[in-house]
């Protein structure tokens, strides 16, 4: 483990050097906005019964590596559906916001059928191969000649606490928009939003994308992937992105 991206001080979270997005050395990380709106939701409004089974994370202005703050509000709360929103904040105003809907776990019939079946990906079992111009700020294996991957996060967000399961798939749904975009000399499309669909939380530290389907028209792209774990798929993540021929950068 190296040092965490952000350091909490004052209600607020003081994002470090390397807590950067690829795009630019002075610009925050997206993926780190929707990891910290995923803590701050299930921190205030988790319970053992419910299941995040569904986070959109809004990425709609660019911030310089400024403190952050994150504000949540409860919009609704019934017997087995449990919504709420979180704010993320600097002090040039928001720069984006999440939505959330937790669902309250019960028996599941015996009959159902998975349609989508499991890959045939075996997990990593060394380190990561050396990268060849961007650094990302997480473990990854590329599957070779297929818009496949395994990730595992190789820090804390906040000091130094342990990430959870929807943290930890939070910070990953971010790289659905590069998989599916990736080009010969760069990503072409930068992100406007994601939104992952879970039907249960990831198990262990792995996380697997497959993409599995992209459209474009106009400068305005849309890909999915498919979430695996070592156990077998877990959800699905939805991105939209906008045309900004800039490569990825270390």
């Amino acid at each position: 483990m190296t040092s965490a991206f952000f350091t909490s001080r004052g209600g607020e979270f003081v994002p470090a050097a390397h807590a950067h997005s690829p795009w630019s050395p002075g610009m925050l990380h997206g993926r780190l906005l929707g990891g910290l709106a995923a803590r701050a939701v299930e921190a205030r409004y988790g319970d053992p019964g419910l299941h995040v089974a569904r986070l959109t994370v809004d990425l709609f202005r660019n911030s310089p590596l400024l403190p952050v703050t994150v504000d949540t509000a409860l919009v609704r709360d019934g017997r087995r559906i449990r919504v709420a929103d979180a704010t993320i904040r600097t002090e040039q105003g928001a720069i984006g916001r999440a939505s959330a809907v937790l669902l309250r776990t019960g028996e599941q019939s015996d009959n159902e059928h998975l349609l989508t079946a499991p890959w045939d990906e075996t997990p990593p079992d060394g380190p990561p191969p050396a990268s060849q111009g961007w650094d990302p700020p997480f473990d990854m294996w590329w599957v070779p000649g297929r818009r496949r991957m395994w990730m595992r996060e190789d820090r804390p967000l906040v000091d130094d606490e342990r990430l959870t399961p929807i943290v930890r798939t939070a910070l990953a749904g971010d790289f659905a928009s590069p998989l599916t975009a990736m080009a010969e000399g760069g990503v072409a499309f930068i992100n406007a939003d994601y939104t992952l669909t879970l039907a249960r939380l990831p198990e262990g530290e792995l996380i697997g994308m497959e993409a599995t389907g992209r459209i474009v028209a106009a400068g305005v792209s849309t890909g999915q992937v498919t979430l695996h774990d070592t156990a077998g798929p877990f959800g699905f993540c939805v991105v939209t992105a906008l045309a900004n021929p800039v490569p990825l950068r270390g």
